[in-house]
């Protein structure tokens, strides 16, 4: 688990083009973030638990509600379904609403749709700190990425 501190150290370590967004408020869904940044551009994590093993779910907030069934299907798991606030905590670190887009180390699965801006936002591992960071040093980050498409 990273503190905030090692995460900038990670980032520009790695040259990562991002910004860490500190807020009094803490953002555990997207519309706490209202006011702080743009929505469009939001990507909560979601950590779901497939046949697998436990992943990184990145999804652009302009999809509203995530047909898990349809997904499962596209994407050909067995199993896909939201991972147990335990299991996650266990073995991430970090709480459920506090999944950072980056340091998790955990397979992902990233919405396509995300790709379409220079920056998204998203969690940091604190929840009162926003990343703003480009899709493209996500999917470097994180190397096991997969990006999808429904």
């Amino acid at each position: 688990m990273l503190s905030i501190n090692d995460l900038v150290r990670y980032l520009e370590e790695s040259n990562a083009a991002f910004e860490i967004i500190p807020h009094q408020k803490p953002i555990v869904t997207t519309a706490d973030a209202e006011g702080l940044f743009d929505l469009n551009k939001a990507a909560p994590v979601f950590v779901v638990k497939t046949e697998s093993g436990l992943m990184a779910f990145m999804v652009s907030s302009q999809r509203g509600r995530i047909d898990f069934k349809l997904i499962k299907e596209l994407l050909g798991f067995a199993k896909f379904k939201m991972a147990d606030k335990n299991e996650i905590k266990e073995r991430t670190g970090y709480e459920v609403g506090a999944i950072p887009l980056v340091g998790h180390q955990l397979p992902c699965l990233l919405d396509r749709k995300l790709l379409e801006f220079d920056f998204i936002y998203g969690g940091t591992g604190d929840i009162c700190h926003t990343l703003k960071i480009s899709p493209q040093d996500i999917i470097r980050l994180n190397p096991e990425t997969r990006i999808i498409e429904w």
